[in-house]
């Protein structure tokens, strides 16, 4: 039989008709005579009507498992009254069936399939059975969002002259990047490729050989530590564009996210976009990418404590560094524990410690409290705004790295907050903007040498050129990042086109001798001195934007057959050992 409808479509204006449907079976209650099934496919489900009675053969059916294929014939009808379900839009009818075969038996389940059992299962089962865990309604859902945002873009990309184009996923090692999946060449004995981590130098190749505008969808590699954002293998919207600045890159991709919010979310995403400048989000958040939606933001005390008897922030201030605070309301009450919490993430930013306040009943608790005199706390208190019932939280050192210990120190206020429920963040509020004006160049301490913010192809800022050499770190790069509600959804640049300023900020500013630029890099030197036009990009992660619209906090949930934090895939037993007979081919041994 073919079938004639999908599940999911049934409506009372099918009533009368004879249909034949196909799909998988999700429940099944014996009435004693009349048997009742669910039958679903990826449109959805409907009622199926079996009177043994009047179809003796069809007690079959009454034998079948929870998962089976059965395929049906039968007559739309609708149900009584008293069962309809008005939750479903096929709850008003059913389907009195009057034949059927069972294309495939299921075996007994390794769990239920269905949202709220299958999401009490452990992570690693539902990963072992994958196919069964994406028959689940909310996992299809995740699967047709993702689609529908790749559509969208494609057809914007499409329709503002965009060519797509496939470029290579065997490619070679770089430096300054993240860690690489290396791939061994049986063809060049001792010599491997490397996974793409991005299209980024074959796409600008494209611009030098006057495509101007190409994108692709693009798989990348990156053997990194795992988390709820990150897999080894991941999918970018990526393109790159000639004869254009910063803010023609900005106008476009902000068509392309207003084109996604109408298509995938039926909502208007107003623009432009706000431009924050990086030092601002820094200062305020203590973060290049933060989470706006809530304030808490940092505040500025060095002046209070440039002459205060607390030698440590006295110190910091005296050495050109700073001291910030933070006013988490209504965590004075905090635990011991929740304390503890808060100190370790600072840690794990570089503090050595977390000196705070608390404000209960009147009384100011604090480890440093002898420290402070009534004007030093009158000072803070109009500062931070203090009330009964405050925690104020400090930071004190080099600016950068201030900033960024109470910017994690924030975020855990705010985890804190909302787990007692006293914030309430709206999953459904987007809070989409720019951030600019990055530092081009950032001094790596334990290498003694600067090294590229995002990556060494970087344009600097046209008025910032003079200060390339006497002042490399007041250089601003001109990158951008696309942030929403706390993640970075992507980012990009424009590029340097100018042979010799590539080759000057290889070798002199970034310190990569002039043998590895020619064997890195030698081909696109050469490349950009046949006529590069001037040309930038940008690369959005497609798995973070399904996500974050799709109301989950990791990617995993929205890729098909993910990998587990340890990098393995649960279904196919992967990665596995390689035979004898293929490492000899690949002139490999093991130790």
């Amino acid at each position: 039989m073919k079938r004639t409808h999908c599940c999911g479509e049934l409506t009372a204006s099918d009533v009368g008709k004879d249909v034949r449907l196909v799909g998988w079976v999700r429940s099944r209650r014996d009435h004693g005579g009349l048997l009742f099934l669910d039958l679903g496919d990826r449109s959805g489900i409907v009622q199926l009507l079996i009177d043994e009675s009047a179809h003796p053969e069809l007690k079959v059916l009454a034998t079948v498992r929870c998962e089976s294929v059965v395929e049906v014939a039968g007559v739309v009808r609708l149900r009584p009254d008293e069962t309809a379900n008005g939750k479903l839009s096929t709850g008003m009818v059913e389907v009195a069936v009057e034949g059927a075969a069972i294309l495939s038996m299921a075996d007994p389940l390794p769990f239920q399939i269905d949202d709220a059992s299958a999401e009490k299962v452990n992570d690693e089962v539902r990963l072992t059975y994958r196919y069964l865990d994406l028959r689940r309604p909310r996992c299809y859902g995740r699967l047709l969002r993702r689609h529908k945002i790749a559509a969208a873009a494609r057809s914007y990309l499409n329709g503002n002259g965009f060519l797509e184009v496939e470029l290579p996923t065997l490619f070679k090692t770089t430096p300054e990047g993240a860690r690489e999946f290396l791939v061994p060449s049986r063809t060049n004995p001792g010599q491997f490729y490397a996974l793409a981590q991005s299209p980024q130098q074959y796409k600008q190749m494209l611009m030098v050989a006057g495509v101007e505008r190409y994108y692709s969808l693009a798989r990348c590699f990156r053997d990194e530590d795992l988390r709820a954002d990150r897999q080894p293998e991941f999918t970018q919207i990526d393109m790159e564009m000639s004869f254009v600045d910063r803010e023609d890159i900005h106008s476009l991709v902000e068509g392309l996210m207003a084109r996604i919010w109408a298509d995938v979310l039926g909502r208007e995403l107003k623009t432009p976009l706000e431009r924050v400048p990086f030092r601002e989000a820094m200062e305020r958040y203590g973060s290049d990418k933060p989470d706006r939606r809530f304030a808490m933001e940092l505040v500025d005390v060095s002046s209070i404590f440039t002459k205060s008897g607390f030698t440590i922030f006295a110190s910091a201030v005296a050495g050109g560094g700073v001291v910030r605070a933070i006013n988490g309301k209504g965590l004075a009450s905090l635990s011991q524990g929740e304390m503890k919490t808060l100190e370790d993430g600072a840690k794990s930013m570089g503090a050595k410690g977390l000196a705070h306040i608390k404000i209960e009943g009147g009384q100011w608790k604090s480890p440093i409290g002898k420290f402070l005199d009534e004007e030093t706390r009158s000072q803070l208190s109009a500062a931070l705004a203090i009330e009964d019932g405050d925690l104020i939280l400090f930071a004190a050192g080099p600016w950068e790295s201030t900033c960024s210990i109470l910017g994690r120190v924030r975020l855990d206020c705010a985890a804190l907050l909302r787990e007692k429920g006293a914030m309430v963040l709206d999953e459904n509020e987007f809070d989409l903007f720019w951030v600019v004006d990055f530092p081009l160049l950032t001094f790596d301490g334990e290498q003694g040498r600067y090294v590229a913010t995002h990556h060494p192809f970087t344009a600097p800022v046209d008025g910032d050129l003079h200060l390339l050499h006497s002042d490399p770190a007041a250089v601003r790069g001109q990158h951008y990042d696309l942030v929403m509600n706390g993640v970075e959804l992507g980012g990009g640049s424009v590029r340097i086109h100018s042979p010799e300023l590539q080759k000057d900020i290889f070798e002199n500013l970034l310190k990569i001798s002039a043998d590895s630029v020619e064997r890195l890099f030698g081909y696109m030197i050469r490349a950009f001195r046949f006529g590069a036009p001037p040309h930038g990009g940008i690369a959005l992660g497609l798995d973070r934007l399904a996500a974050m619209l799709s109301g989950t906090t990791s990617i995993r949930d929205v890729i098909a057959f993910p990998k587990t934090q340890r990098g393995t895939d649960l279904m196919v037993q992967s990665p596995s050992q390689a035979s004898e007979r293929q490492l000899k081919e690949l002139s490999i041994a093991l130790r």
